[in-house]
């Protein structure tokens, strides 16, 4: 069986994944899903990547998933542990010595909102997170996910250089919501191939999708498991 090292976005805890846990537990898996460093001005990419190792200890069989900024981690993490695959879901992908705050100019981010915007009448970057982030998750567990924001990560983080020289030599996978209000699906498709020459699979979901599709995001992430 395998270690699920599932690593959370800007804002948010590990109990965002708390359901894809749930159901991959239940197929006799195990997970880690950390609450990484928050209200810490001082905090670097290596100390989120630092806590995450930290939590797997001497756990083996490690499939590794960052959910968007969680992608400026989970890469750092599996340069550091033996993986069996890493995977983006709705992920930022970084570029060596690329900072996360330039990632967003570098990759024409606002030209892509706007654009979609345009399409779907002002619904892509909607200041309302309920329109924009959690538009097919349950309003409860909406309202539940936003009570627990926090600050993450921390201006030095965004401002620190991606410190590898290329990304980890391992199986590399990406999950694309094709309904993300958040990160357009036309871009983030141009992101996979540019970024790392894959194609992406792709889920019929908003961006916060281990809320609103937990079972078959886990059903993905099983699969990457078995290669």
């Amino acid at each position: 069986m395998s270690t699920f090292v599932l690593i959370h976005g800007a804002g948010d805890v590990g109990w965002y994944w708390h359901l894809v846990a749930a159901e991959l537990r239940a197929h006799g898996h195990d997970v880690v899903a950390p609450d990484l460093p928050a209200d810490d001005d001082t905090a670097q990419l290596t100390d989120y990547a630092d806590a995450v190792v930290a939590a797997v200890g001497d756990r083996t069989n490690l499939v590794v998933a960052g959910q968007s900024f969680g992608g400026f981690t989970a890469p750092l993490v599996a340069d550091r542990l033996p993986v069996d695959a890493l995977v983006f879901v709705a992920g930022m992908i970084p570029a060596p010595g690329e900072t996360p705050d330039d990632w967003w100019a570098n990759t024409d981010y606002r030209t892509a909102v706007r654009e979609q915007a345009a399409r779907d009448g002002g619904l892509t970057g909607n200041d309302d997170p309920y329109a924009s982030f959690y538009h097919d998750v349950p309003r409860a567990l909406a309202e539940e996910a936003m009570s627990k924001e926090r600050n993450h990560p921390s201006a030095a983080a965004m401002q620190a250089p991606w410190p590898l020289n290329a990304l980890p030599d391992v199986p590399t996978r990406f999950v694309l919501c094709t309904q993300d209000r958040f990160f357009p699906p036309d871009f983030m498709r141009r992101q996979v191939v540019e970024r790392l020459g894959i194609t992406a699979d792709e889920i019929v979901a908003g961006h916060c999708v281990a809320l609103s599709r937990p079972k078959e995001l886990a059903d993905i992430l099983r699969r990457y498991a078995r290669g």
